[in-house]
């Protein structure tokens, strides 16, 4: 073979190869940027997704902001709702429901059933989200330095916030468990929610002896 001919065989093949490369990486460049469109549309649809799963979720967790005005009211310092004009305290150590005034006993019947619409209304409306009510009784403190004293505290707390759940069911204020946990609790002298341990006059405060009523939303699986 001539050189002539051995140089037109060699550009020939040199020129199949590449433009056969040229191929392989145009092809390859299509399919890279195929797979990087798909993935990019499905991080949009989960951003998307837990974005909407996070408005979901508050608004869920600013529904107990529509609780009714009527018995309850904010507390910007713990970010909770307390009884309003609602005067809880029971005489050292007793837990007996009829400890708070009539009046006042009255109110807290009330207030069970504004619960129990509130959670029913508000389960009606978003089915996957269930409520927790925690009612957590207190104790005001009493020779602390006793440890046999502090966990009668805590036992006499719990009693007080049994009281209240059991003067509900009486009155026929009774939760469904289905939507709406209850836990009854005692913290003693240990909860952060409470009033200041002593009076400037430096006695015992007794606003202590009572129960607060915690109401907490689960969110279930959120689509």
């Amino acid at each position: 073979m001539s050189k002539p001919q051995k140089e037109s065989f060699f550009w020939t093949s040199y020129s199949d190869l590449m433009t056969s490369l040229f191929f392989v990486m145009l092809v390859l460049f299509i399919l890279v940027i195929v797979l990087l469109h798909n993935k990019m549309r499905e991080i949009e649809k989960e951003r998307e997704a837990s974005q909407e799963q996070l408005d979901k979720i508050r608004e869920i967790e600013a529904s107990v902001k529509n609780i009714d005005s009527t018995y309850f009211v904010y507390d910007s310092t713990y970010k909770r709702h307390t009884l309003r004009d609602i005067h809880v305290s029971f005489h050292s150590e007793s837990a007996d429901i009829t400890d708070i005034p009539l009046g006042d006993r009255r109110r807290l019947l009330d207030v069970g059933k504004s619960i129990l619409t509130f959670v029913n209304d508000a389960v009606s409306k978003n089915p996957n989200v269930k409520y927790l009510l925690i009612i957590e009784g207190q104790s005001s403190i009493s020779n602390y330095n006793n440890p046999d004293e502090c966990r009668n505290n805590d036992v006499l707390s719990y009693r007080r916030a049994l009281s209240l759940i059991r003067y509900w069911n009486d009155n026929n204020k009774i939760f469904n468990p289905d939507i709406c946990e209850v836990i009854i609790s005692g913290s003693g002298t240990s909860s952060p929610f409470k009033e200041p341990e002593y009076l400037p006059s430096g006695k015992v405060n007794y606003a202590n002896q009572r129960f607060v009523i915690h109401i907490i939303p689960k969110p279930g699986t959120i689509k």
